[in-house]
């Protein structure tokens, strides 16, 4: 919706057509865990802009329950299928912008398909799960997946008051993080009283129950938290080239393979601005920028995204988590030489009431010190700092022009050595 309403700005004449399979439009899927915990009163309140205001004020077509399963790119034919009328038509295009999003994924595990074992993406995601919750009452929560999702999700359902246990199969969550980074955040969810089991796979889901490789743990309900796949099926079917992670294959105009066809969002790939390949990232902010190039061009302006740098924050358990660039990990894949450095501080001047501990890990390129990457850990007002690491790598930085910047100071906000600097200051000998 984006896309569309960027390219009705643009081109007032244009014949805009809108499919969507579901009941709701322009939504913040990233507010769903806020519902769910009950900082958000309403599965409403995260509408954008409702398909009538769509249809009014940009005069764009809006048809509800009606999905797009078939793309005949000679004929310029969309089949859809409207499952408000049990029906199939045809839907003839000039331009054809893709916007088909990701989904949850699903093992293929005995009992996955059960009512009780919930993915979230869609609203009617959210509004399924928080209907499930109600009728089972949800004393007991399994979340499968220590992702941002799976986590966020484990903390909304311990507010709501259940007892939560997270499942992880690996020694590790938020594995966008470094080990050395992650287990602070499980910690502070075990302070809560989450309970958070790490290196146990699931191995199928029973009524009642989750069964995992040490026996099984009693579920009202189990939230999928395991990560997202592209949903490029449709475009791939039609012979659209697919990229990165299987996604859409788009260039810097948000143009697919086949002329006249678009993608954007979290169905499509980008470009890394650090590692300089294809990747795919499922992010609001990805998806509302490269939509709105999508729709520029569609329109008949012209516009390019230049890329990402792996910006992501959340927060869980009051616990504040960002990175952006390049993880160990992720640096040795890409083939980085690197240094690394952490430091523990604090939000603010350290002797100042409010003061926060945060602890940030910085990486930089032996050699040219070129900043690759930094994660953040820490109590209220520390993850924001990320943006100031996000900007660095933009900017292609190295760790000297970073302690060069002329960043604010008042006790109140950070101490005289911004931790953004602090811990390049710690770096830059060992580079």
């Amino acid at each position: 919706m984006a896309a569309a309403s960027q390219a009705r700005r643009l081109r007032p004449q244009l014949e805009i057509v809108a499919l969507e399979r579901g009941h709701w439009t322009s939504y913040s899927a990233c507010g769903i865990p806020y519902l769910v915990a009950g900082d958000v009163d309403e599965i409403d309140q995260l509408v954008a802009r409702s398909p009538q205001e769509l249809r009014s004020r940009f005069r764009i077509d809006v048809r509800l329950q009606q999905e797009a399963v078939g793309i005949d790119v000679d004929r310029r034919v969309v089949e859809v299928r409207d499952h408000g009328h049990d029906r199939t038509y045809p839907l003839a295009f000039d331009q054809l912008m893709i916007g088909t999003g990701a989904r949850p994924l699903r093992p293929d595990l005995p009992g996955i398909g059960s009512d009780h074992v919930r993915g979230v993406q869609t609203l009617e995601d959210a509004a399924a799960l928080l209907e499930a919750a109600k009728r089972s009452r949800c004393e007991r929560v399994v979340v499968v997946g220590g992702g941002y999702i799976g986590l966020e999700m484990a903390e909304a359902f311990h507010r709501w008051g259940a007892q939560v246990t997270l499942v992880e199969g690996s020694d590790a969550v938020m594995r966008t993080l470094d080990p050395d980074m992650s287990t602070h955040i499980v910690d502070a969810m075990r302070d809560l009283g989450i309970e958070v089991r790490l290196a146990e796979p699931v191995k199928a889901f029973e009524a009642g129950s989750v069964v995992t490789g040490s026996g099984r743990l009693p579920a009202d309900l189990v939230v999928l938290g395991l990560g997202v796949t592209p949903n490029a099926e449709l475009a791939g079917d039609a012979g659209v080239t697919l990229g990165a992670r299987g996604a859409i294959e788009v260039d810097a105009r948000q143009r697919t393979s086949v002329d006249g066809v678009w993608a954007a969002g979290d169905c499509a790939d980008t470009w890394h601005r650090v590692t300089r390949r294809r990747v795919h990232i499922a992010l609001g902010t990805v998806a509302n920028k490269t939509a709105r190039v999508a729709g520029v061009n569609i329109g008949g302006g012209y516009a390019r995204f230049p890329g990402v740098v792996g910006t992501a924050i959340t927060k869980i358990c009051g616990t504040e988590v960002a990175r952006s660039g390049l993880t160990e990990h992720e640096a040795q894949m890409a083939g980085f030489e690197y240094a690394t450095a952490t430091i523990e501080t604090t939000t603010t001047a350290g002797y100042f009431p409010s003061a926060e501990k945060m602890r940030i890990k910085m990486l930089a390129e032996r050699g040219t010190g070129r900043v690759l990457g930094a994660q953040i850990v820490g109590g209220a007002g520390s993850a924001k700092r990320i943006d100031t690491v996000a900007t660095a790598l933009t900017a292609e930085m190295d760790v000297a022009e970073v302690l060069e910047l002329d960043l604010a100071y008042a006790p109140p906000f950070s101490s005289v050595w911004d931790p953004v600097q602090a811990v390049a200051r710690k770096l830059a000998p060992v580079l």
